[in-house]
């Protein structure tokens, strides 16, 4: 059993690798972010907190914050780099970002300063962003994460 669950594993993550070669190209894959447009604006933080507040989810938001800790990667079923985000009132969110459909960020660190693009949902300790990622299907708006002049999606 655990030897058919690991190959449906390996099979779907080899059938998004296809998917996300064929959408984006064989460039992107291999660049660690794109840059960022500088003339770009972004919605406050104040959207998320009357989410939060109405315990609402499914919303796309946009946001700044600072990483106030980063966690370990979720390695289960489809790969996640997580990290907890906060935004200039401190208010506190987990930003769960899908590195199977998306680069890591791997100079992250405490303390950056982020730009984020997502799909809020609502829990009790904030609530979580993700869909940090462009969809290979083209059925969800894209996300994206900017640090340091690149995007990441």
């Amino acid at each position: 059993m655990k030897n058919k669950k690991t190959a449906s594993i390996t099979a779907g993550i080899i059938a998004i690798a296809t998917i996300l070669f064929q959408y984006i190209g064989p460039n992107t894959l291999n660049n660690p972010g794109l840059p960022v447009d500088p003339n770009a604006s972004y919605t406050t933080h104040s959207n998320i907190e009357a989410l939060y507040a109405k315990r609402e989810s499914d919303t796309i938001v946009e946001t700044t914050g600072k990483v106030v800790k980063l966690l370990a990667d979720d390695l289960e079923g489809s790969k996640h780099q997580k990290f907890i985000l906060e935004l200039s009132s401190g208010h506190t969110l987990l930003v769960s970002h899908n590195i199977d459909l998306a680069p890591r960020i791997n100079a992250l660190k405490k303390y950056d300063v982020v730009t984020i693009k997502g799909e809020y949902e609502w829990t009790k300790r904030g609530g979580v962003i993700h869909w940090t990622h462009h969809d290979p299907a083209g059925r969800h708006e894209d996300g994206w994460i900017e640090h340091k002049g690149k995007r990441y999606f």
